[in-house]
């Protein structure tokens, strides 16, 4: 983070978007599990901004955006300890909106659902015993998201089109926001 900002003085726009995650049974994550979800979800970002935000301030415009989940409104009972980090990323960025409260630096949140990235398709992989994606993917939301309204996975390009519009300058009443890419998953 520090070599980062070293060689880039004037971040004006953070996306903190660095995410680990695991399906285990609360009775398995074991202290160290905890403390490195945290680390790398949340301290990841709070480094960063804390690194980037003196600039913003000092230009009087900035975007920072964390990258949270759904998951930190519904806890997957598959996934606590992640589900923690990403309610902690929620109470993170609020907060620094508050901090700059009439500037025009803003700092939101979005909260992807089900997302078909990388990670998710190893994820899958994994747990889907050789079954092709597409079976996995309609057992994955009867059973585990049957809240989804989109009932399948969001392409990370449907993602990244919420975060444009946070990172540019039309967003600019849009602050200390939780914003839902969620695919109806989240009942509210």
């Amino acid at each position: 983070a520090e070599e980062l900002v070293k060689q880039h003085p004037n971040i004006e726009i953070l996306v903190n978007n660095l995410g680990i995650f695991e399906p285990k049974a609360f009775e398995d994550i074991e202290d160290a599990d905890w403390l490195r979800f945290f680390d790398v979800n949340v301290l990841s970002g709070v480094r960063l901004a804390r690194l980037c935000l003196p600039a913003m301030r000092r230009a009087n415009w900035g975007r920072i955006i964390f990258i949270s989940s759904e998951s930190g409104v519904q806890i997957p009972a598959e996934m606590i300890h992640y589900g923690m980090t990403k309610t902690a990323q929620l109470a993170v960025s609020r907060g620094l909106a508050e901090l700059c409260a009439g500037t025009g630096v803003t700092v939101n949140a979005v909260l992807p659902g089900p997302t078909r990235s990388a990670g998710v398709e190893e994820f899958v992989e994994q747990l889907s015993g050789g079954k092709p994606f597409a079976e996995f993917e309609k057992e994955f939301f009867k059973t585990f998201r049957p809240s989804s309204l989109l009932k399948r996975f969001a392409t990370t390009e449907e993602v990244a089109n919420l975060v444009t519009y946070v990172c540019s300058p039309l967003s600019a009443a849009t602050n200390g926001a939780a914003l839902r890419v969620d695919g109806g998953v989240v009942r509210a």
